[in-house]
């Protein structure tokens, strides 16, 4: 079964994604072996300066890049200035990584995103949109998109 992990930076905070999430993460279990790891926000003020910004994001750094040491294969960051695919071409990545026995691994950064040392230890930056959204609506999104990809790749209807 394929494995996919997804590493995110905060716990969903809203009912409704919760309860999105539940419902997605029930439904890839039929596909693959989800495995979610939370990291836990570094602390920034309330009105942040840049460089207050930079150290919140190394710190997150810090434990996501320990987190990616210990898995192998694909490893993709998830930021606004990634690579855009539509579904089919997620599906084909996944696909892809699922033919050679290789896990594929998201990072979702938290409200600041994702410093530069995360995005180059992933090698592959994916976008979604050029707008930006809250990182807990992001992994609902990216766990739809997942499944969604492997709907495609097992001929289902649910991506028409």
């Amino acid at each position: 079964m394929q494995e996919i992990n997804v590493i995110f930076v905060g716990e969903a905070k809203d009912g409704f994604i919760k309860d999105g999430l539940a419902e997605y993460e029930k439904r890839l279990a039929a596909f693959c072996s989800l495995k979610n790891v939370c990291v836990k926000p570094a602390p920034v003020p309330e009105d942040p300066s840049g460089g207050e910004i930079s150290r919140c994001l190394e710190k997150e750094a810090d434990v996501i890049c320990e987190k990616l040491g210990e898995l192998r294969g694909k490893k993709i960051a998830l930021c606004v200035e990634g690579k855009l695919l539509d579904s089919p071409g997620l599906a084909g990545v996944i696909g892809g990584a699922a033919e050679t026995g290789a896990p594929v691994t998201f990072v979702i950064g938290g409200s600041h995103g994702l410093s530069e040392r995360v995005k180059k230890a992933c090698g592959t930056r994916l976008s979604f949109s050029p707008m930006t959204f809250p990182h807990s609506l992001m992994r609902l999104i990216l766990e739809e998109q997942i499944y969604r990809a492997f709907t495609i790749i097992a001929g289902k209807k649910y991506h028409k």
